[in-house]
């Protein structure tokens, strides 16, 4: 089986090429360009070479963040001002934040993403869904690490996830603020590298009423927020807008922890629900 998992690695990249369109990463589509990796297994690999690429270093430092600041994402539908004072600290400082999550598969979908999780996540330590309650039941453990430039700005923020309970990795993905090519509103953009590749979300911001953060990667076309693939073959790129669509809310209870409720669709179906409940490490 081994044997033929390099094999189906390339398949994958091959259909992505077909159903996808030729892009230009160094001109019109620059927006599509972030990290990708050199090897099968990514974990935090990819982290050095990123930074290398932006002539910037990564930084180890406590009380990383997503964003350096919020209001990065400040626009026509989004002020950072109006956020809980919670919320914000939590994408200023996620280091300094804990993470308990609990996972809900709808049945149709939980299959396949045993399948996905077990002989792709896990393998090459990335997107490595977890598929069992209790594969979460210690928590995640969570590393923030900052490329900055030359002149000591934040460029971009690596958001390392592990099981507490293994030690495998669950998510390593690169986090920024960017402003889509038919948009005045940023957007938070994820990439998550891949050997030769990656999976890329854009997701638009918003304040509610309470100033929970609303983040959403809707339905649309090539160029608006969602989710996209972008495979690199011979020196040339090629990327596909796909049907994944996810929401998340970061907001306050009644008791004033602050939590999150994470849902993932593909089309209009509901395949996964995660519920994160976050603490101040220091509190812990």
């Amino acid at each position: 089986m081994s044997a033929f998992m390099p094999w189906l690695d390339r398949a994958s990249r091959a259909f992505w090429r077909i159903n996808g369109r030729p892009v230009d990463l160094a001109g019109a589509h620059r927006w599509l360009a972030a990290p990708t990796h050199d090897a099968r297994t990514v974990g935090d690999g990819w982290l050095r070479a990123a930074a290398e690429a932006h002539g910037g270093t990564v930084r180890e430092q406590d009380g990383g963040g997503l964003l350096a600041d919020m209001s990065q994402l400040d626009g026509p539908d989004f002020k950072a001002s109006a956020l809980r004072p919670e919320v914000r600290d939590f994408y200023e400082h996620t280091s300094h934040w804990r993470l308990e999550v609990w996972t809900r598969w709808s049945p149709l979908f939980r299959p396949g993403g045993e399948l996905v999780s077990r002989y792709f996540g896990r393998r090459v330590q990335q997107l490595a869904l977890p598929t069992r309650p209790l594969d979460v039941a210690h928590g995640m453990d969570s590393r923030v690490s900052t490329i900055v430039g030359t002149d000591g700005e934040q460029l971009a923020a690596a958001w390392i996830r592990k099981l507490r309970s293994t030690g495998e990795y669950v998510y390593s993905g690169c986090y920024s603020a960017r402003v889509l090519p038919r948009s005045h509103q940023p957007s938070v953009h994820v990439a998550f590298p891949l050997e030769a590749g990656n999976v890329q979300v854009f997701l638009r911001p918003r304040v509610s009423s309470t100033g929970a953060l609303e983040l959403s990667s809707p339905a649309g076309a090539f160029g608006d927020n969602g989710a996209y693939v972008v495979v690199q073959h011979r020196g040339r790129a090629h990327a596909a807008r796909v049907p994944l669509h996810e929401t998340f809310r970061v907001y306050t209870d009644s008791e004033g922890t602050l939590r999150t409720d994470h849902a993932l669709r593909l089309w209009s179906a509901t395949a996964l629900r995660l519920h994160y409940k976050l603490t101040p490490a220091t509190d812990t």
